[in-house]
């Protein structure tokens, strides 16, 4: 369906702009006010030594680019109202997402607090937070489900009719999809700029995707994370100003699950989302062969330097930088062959 130049300018360069600028803007006020409240991150011991420098950052910056994304999703929001054309697609792929997502972001704050304010270093314990995620994740079902949206399809890459769920199977499916990939950008945050460039890279094909699919609510949002992480990167790139925190890579992790769930494409996840899963599959990998040589000869045994698997290239001597370079052009090449794998929409 054609769209007119003001529709394109709404859907895309407005929640882009919106975004970015709100993100932009608050960093030179944000930072120093957490600077001044000493919310600064402690770096554990166990990461790579020179991280040590990195100690009293400011951490939660990911509060910045949760407003960002919220202002263009408001200013959308209200422009639809005036319009007259605010519909319950919008509100399921933009609202409700941002809604689910900023619970998450919550999550992540209380972690976060507890860690920097309260001065325990592990935060959150796996129990409180897996309890507090599954929680969150029934009530975004349950949405879905009272609005009329719990559609059970999710498509297969180069297939073009998708494949049906029953409903037993569809709703376990997309809770483990959501609690996973949140926790897999929460791990693959470890560098600076790395989670917020990877997942820039990310809304790219979230942004194509969606155009192909038909989908212009998604889009709007895609648009907007994407314009968002550019902002956050003014300040997170390395040497990083601030870091996003839990706060900030819970939300994310949120975002990208579930515009993936909403398109019904939770499968190109894996292609798209390789970095995010080689980052969880290394920590998997690494904690279960040192567990299993430690039990069957007395010494626990590594595969990789150290985990998660960016550290491990660290200490193969690569810089930061190159680092963050080499996933997002892996997460690009991915993203592309994803596309087209996408489902043909007449």
């Amino acid at each position: 369906m054609d769209i007119t130049a003001a529709e394109f300018i709404q859907a895309n360069l407005l929640p882009f702009i919106a975004a970015f600028a709100v993100t932009a803007a608050l960093g030179p006020v944000f930072i120093p006010w957490l600077h001044k409240l000493k919310f600064g991150q402690e770096i554990r011991e166990e990461g790579p030594k020179w991280h040590q420098k990195k100690s009293g950052t400011p951490t939660m910056g990911g509060i910045m680019f949760m407003a960002g994304i919220g202002a263009a999703v408001l200013i959308c929001s209200v422009l639809m109202i005036l319009k007259g054309a605010f519909s319950a697609l919008f509100v399921k792929r933009c609202v409700l997402t941002y809604a689910i997502a900023l619970g998450f972001g919550i999550i992540g704050f209380v972690d976060d607090y507890i860690k920097v304010v309260k001065k325990r270093n592990l935060g959150l314990t796996p129990v409180q937070k897996f309890t507090m995620q599954l929680a969150l994740a029934v009530v975004y079902v349950l949405a879905m489900y009272l609005l009329g949206e719990l559609h059970t399809d999710i498509f297969i890459p180069f297939v073009d009719a998708p494949l049906h769920l029953p409903i037993w199977l569809y709703v376990p499916f997309i809770l483990f999809v959501l609690a996973g990939v949140v926790n897999a950008v929460n791990l693959t945050d470890g560098l600076d700029g790395l989670a917020s460039s990877v997942t820039a890279a990310v809304m790219i094909f979230f942004t194509a995707a969606s155009t192909a699919l038909a989908s212009p609510q998604t889009t709007t949002l895609a648009v907007a994370v994407f314009g968002a992480m550019l902002g956050f990167l003014l300040f997170n790139r390395h040497p990083a100003k601030v870091f996003m925190g839990d706060t900030g890579s819970l939300f994310l992790g949120a975002l990208v699950a579930l515009m993936a769930i909403d398109l019904h494409i939770e499968i190109f996840l894996i292609p798209v989302g390789f970095v995010y899963f080689a980052e969880t599959l290394s920590v998997i990998l690494q904690t279960s062969y040192f567990k299993y040589t430690k039990k069957k000869y007395g010494e626990g045994r590594r595969i990789f330097k150290m985990s998660p698997i960016h550290h491990h290239f660290e200490l193969c001597g690569w810089k930061e930088n190159k680092i963050v370079f080499v996933f997002v052009v892996v997460t690009l090449v991915l993203s592309t062959a994803a596309y087209f794998g996408l489902p043909k929409v007449m």
